[in-house]
């Protein structure tokens, strides 16, 4: 089960993730209380593990302005958190080299046709340069970062078919707990799950125990639905 820890801002929390071997760390460069700088992530990036995912979640569609971004900030993969271009993805991945892993936002808002939901999935996951779709809730206008999830019962079906016609990996993210998460696997058998807020003592900053008890029960989920 690959599971991300999002939001981060500072290497203390970082630090932790790592010591858990977390697959990967995020950090959000969009409009957030939980925003960081490249810079202030560069810093972090370089006092922690080489096989740790340094993942920067982006609002921006200027592909230069996330490259010079990851660049500095020493990224790995980009989150794209806005409507999916598939020509920003390919722009990402020449720019890059192909060294950049891509995970493209499809936000599932309250009542979303599941005909749209299913198209878009498998638009997103039908692209060869995207790694992963990351399914999130949008309430109110926000998407992303609500702390808030999605209809899990009226989605799922929808999201294990499209990810089985397309052999793509689906993350699921939003609202997730150590409570929950063994819903959510159960429901999607997703290849991965990401969280941020539901692991916070205070917005940007990680409760530990929190932190050890949601990555305990994402991988015993994980296992029972492997």
């Amino acid at each position: 089960m690959f599971i991300k820890i999002c939001a981060n801002t500072n290497l203390e929390d970082v630090r932790l993730a790592a010591e858990l071997c977390v697959d990967a760390v995020g950090f959000v460069f969009a409009p957030s209380k939980r925003r960081v700088t490249p810079e202030q992530v560069g810093e972090i990036t370089r006092q922690i593990p080489e096989g740790i995912r340094k993942v920067g979640v982006f609002t921006s569609k200027d592909a230069e302005e996330i490259l010079q971004a990851a660049k500095v900030a020493g990224l790995t993969g980009v989150q794209l958190h806005c409507a999916y271009d598939s020509a920003l993805v390919d722009a990402i991945d020449v720019g890059s080299g192909s060294m950049l892993h891509v995970v493209q936002v499809v936000d599932v808002r309250a009542g979303m046709d599941l005909v749209e939901l299913r198209a878009v999935l498998t638009a997103v996951l039908s692209h060869r340069y995207v790694q992963a779709a990351l399914l999130d809730a949008s309430h109110g206008g926000a998407s992303g970062g609500t702390g808030k999830s999605f209809d899990w019962e009226r989605t799922a079906a929808v999201v294990r078919e499209v990810q089985e016609a397309t052999g793509g990996r689906v993350i699921v993210a939003g609202g997730l707990t150590a409570e929950n998460v063994g819903e959510a696997i159960a429901a999607f058998a997703p290849w991965g799950v990401d969280v941020a807020s539901g692991v916070e003592s205070a917005p940007g900053k990680k409760d530990p125990e929190r932190l050890r008890a949601f990555v305990a029960a994402a991988r015993a989920a994980g296992s029972r639905n492997s």
